[in-house]
């Protein structure tokens, strides 16, 4: 098997795993198994779908993308971003256009990973990515009003703003003890990790509230009365395939395959920050495409890596892929005891529920501070935000793209007109008489959201093996904001490993934007110097022994 498509697993299998990590792993894989039953849950309900299949995704897909998947972290499941997607199209063409939709996605994203596809999430800039991310948040927010006021309604309008105004027409129905709940699981999701970080609040809240509601017989709704039972069995169905009418599901399998493929590269990509690995993006795509292949099959839904379950099981000491393996067998034998009981449930504690998920994904504080930045970003962020929230994801994606691709031609036809105030016009390139232990590196040309991934990459393999980097960005005309993210996150990674880091040459321009983004207080404004000889001299003041 080629290296680049074999599993982390396979790999990791081979060099052996210590005893302590398994027993770390496997600890990990049971606390994010208890963190994904309840969103596992919220996210099924809240794409239109019974609430098995959110467990059987994860269950399923958890265990193909732990093992097979290029990521030792990544734990794969339903999450928060397709619920707009599995919504509208259960809505348009039903449970089997659905499965129909994601099988294709699956095949779709194991060509990606087949063709060496892997690298093109760094053609998505910074913020494309937050505008649609923070626009599914909003999506998701106003998809809950209903439940978490009580509100009885029997068809919502999909369009955004008929959705506000049914809900404020209705609003003198709300049903109290359900906005009570909705704030109570709120609060507990959201303050109980101050008690405990190791037992996920959504899970002590709907402990908790569900076991409050049958004690004292609140008239609220919950699962089984909007649902019925749940069964806690697998069933193996394949949809009736017309192949002459294939042709109308490749709208909605793409969309699938893109945002699938984009969310699970960056949540590895995040993951590797966090435990300072290389993931294999092919490799990845490939263990998702199986999984979305084969998922559907036994009744689960669309899935990808999840971000914030993959965080918990790096903070909970997990570092291989038995943890998702873990996490998926802890959430079976909750399935086969327990479904009976999640029935329970009420609809207004999932909306808590997905109510502080929608917040986690908002990304404000990333979104402000693109509103602060170059209008060429602020541009590709309201676009998408808006297109996103107002007519449809893919669409917004697109015009992204396109968008980003015909603003940075315009930035770089601007170059010819504008003259840099801060050159490094030494043009001293032999390196020879550096002190022991201090690497240079030079950026030639613009950091934008193309090249950034890569030279955030190349600068800090350099620079763990350095104790100082000297990086030269006297050919830099300008920075954006995908740039300037990649580059907070390596420079994060080299401190945490004690590496000194000074920029030399730095024009005015991309001084400001490094202001703007708070990067010249994380390097320290007195480590970056007008010339590559003033760098120099810096870095033997530090090491005056070499």
């Amino acid at each position: 098997m080629s290296k680049v498509f074999e599993p982390k697993l396979f790999t990791l299998l081979k060099s052996g795993i210590s005893k302590d990590q398994l027993v770390s792993d496997i600890f990990a894989g049971i606390v994010v198994g208890i963190v994904a039953l309840p969103l596992s849950i919220a996210f099924a309900v809240a794409s239109g779908v019974s609430p098995e299949k959110g467990l059987i995704t994860a269950i399923i897909a958890g265990f193909i993308i732990s093992f097979f998947g290029g990521s030792r972290v990544q734990i794969g499941g339903p999450t928060g971003a397709f619920i707009v997607i599995i919504y509208a199209i259960v809505q348009e063409y039903g449970i089997d256009g659905l499965i129909i939709s994601t099988m294709m996605a699956g095949v779709i994203l194991i060509l990606f990973g087949l063709l060496h596809l892997g690298n093109l999430l760094k053609y998505f800039p910074h913020p494309l990515i937050v505008g649609f991310t923070s626009g599914i948040a909003v999506i998701i927010f106003s998809t809950q009003i209903k439940d978490a006021l009580g509100l009885n309604i029997e068809k919502m309008p999909s369009e955004f703003f008929q959705k506000w105004v049914t809900y404020f027409s209705h609003v003198d129905e709300t049903n109290l003890y359900a906005l009570a709940i909705t704030a109570a699981t709120i609060l507990i999701t959201i303050y109980f990790r101050k008690i405990t970080a190791r037992v996920p609040g959504s899970f002590v809240a709907i402990i908790f509230i569900t076991f409050i509601v049958q004690a004292t017989n609140i008239p609220i709704t919950t699962i089984e009365s909007f649902f019925g039972e749940i069964p806690n069995t697998f069933t193996f169905s394949l949809p009736s395939i017309e192949i002459e009418n294939l042709y109308i599901y490749i709208a909605p399998a793409l969309t699938i395959a893109l945002l699938g493929g984009v969310e699970s590269l960056l949540s590895a990509v995040v993951a590797d920050g966090m435990i300072s690995g290389n993931h294999r993006s092919n490799t990845e795509l490939i263990a998702q495409g199986i999984a979305n292949i084969l998922t559907p099959i036994f009744g689960g839904i669309a899935a990808t890596g999840a971000i914030a379950r993959t965080a918990t099981n790096v903070k909970n000491g997990g570092r291989t892929p038995i943890a998702g393996i873990v996490h998926a067998m802890t959430l079976l034998l909750i399935m086969l005891i327990f479904a009976s009981y999640a029935k329970l449930i009420p609809m207004a504690c999932l909306a808590g529920i997905l109510i502080v998920v929608a917040y986690n994904m908002s990304e404000w504080r990333s979104f402000i501070s693109i509103l602060k930045g170059s209008p060429f970003d602020i541009i590709v962020l309201l676009s998408t935000f808006l297109l996103t929230v107002f007519v449809d994801l893919t669409v917004a994606i697109e015009i992204g793209v396109v968008l980003s691709s015909l603003l940075f031609m315009k930035r770089m036809a601007d170059i010819g007109i504008k003259t840099p105030c801060r050159v490094d016009s030494d043009l001293l390139d032999d390196y020879s008489d550096l002190p022991e232990g201090v690497s240079i590196y030079e950026i030639s040309g613009p950091l934008f959201f193309a090249s950034a991934k890569q030279y955030s990459g190349v600068i800090k393999e350099i620079g763990l093996k350095s104790k100082i980097l000297i990086i030269r960005m006297r050919h830099v005309p300008f920075v954006d904001s995908t740039a300037l993210h990649n580059f907070e996150e390596m420079l994060k990674t080299l401190q945490k490993s004690d590496v000194k880091v000074l920029l030399s040459g730095v024009n005015s321009d991309v001084l400001q934007d490094l202001k703007k983004y708070e990067i010249t207080s994380l390097i320290g404004e007195e480590n970056i110097l007008d010339s590559f000889d003033e760098a120099v001299k810096k870095a033997k003041s530090i090491t005056p022994a070499a």
